[in-house]
C-alpha cells in the first residue's frame, strides 16, 4: 500500500507540529466563527432559536432547512449542541448543521437550496 499524500515522515516532532497547527486552527475558529450557547425549538412560533455566545440570537423556521421541513415538533425539539457550540444536531433525524453555514444562510446542499 502506498500513501502518496504523505509529505513527511511520521516522527514525534512532526506529530507535535501537526498538533500545534491543529490547536492554532481551532483557536482561530473559536475567535472568528459564531458559536452557540443554546438551541431550542420554539413550537408556538415554529422557529429554531440559537443563542450565540456573543449574545446575539439567530432563528429560522424549520421549513427553510433541508431535512427539517417535514419533521414533527417532537423531532425538532430533539436538538442539541456539541460542547464547542460549532454546530447543531438532530439525532433522530440524522441531521447536522454548522453554525457558520446557518448564520450565512446556508440551509442545505447547493442543489437543495436551488429548488
Amino acid at each position: 500500500m502506498v500513501f502518496r499524500n504523505w509529505q513527511k515522515e511520521l516522527t514525534e516532532d512532526n506529530l507535535l507540529a501537526q498538533i500545534a497547527k491543529a490547536k492554532e486552527a481551532w483557536k482561530n475558529a473559536e475567535d472568528t466563527e459564531p458559536r452557540a450557547e443554546s438551541v431550542q425549538y420554539n413550537q408556538s412560533e415554529d422557529l429554531i432559536v440559537i443563542k450565540l455566545k456573543n449574545g446575539a440570537i439567530f432563528c429560522f423556521p424549520p421549513k427553510l432547512a433541508q431535512g427539517l421541513e417535514g419533521a414533527s415538533p417532537e423531532q425538532l425539539a430533539d436538538v442539541w449542541l456539541p460542547p464547542s457550540g460549532s454546530s447543531v444536531h438532530w439525532e433522530s433525524l440524522d441531521i447536522d448543521f454548522g453554525l457558520p453555514e446557518l448564520v450565512a444562510g446556508i440551509f442545505g446542499t447547493k442543489s437543495w437550496m436551488a429548488d
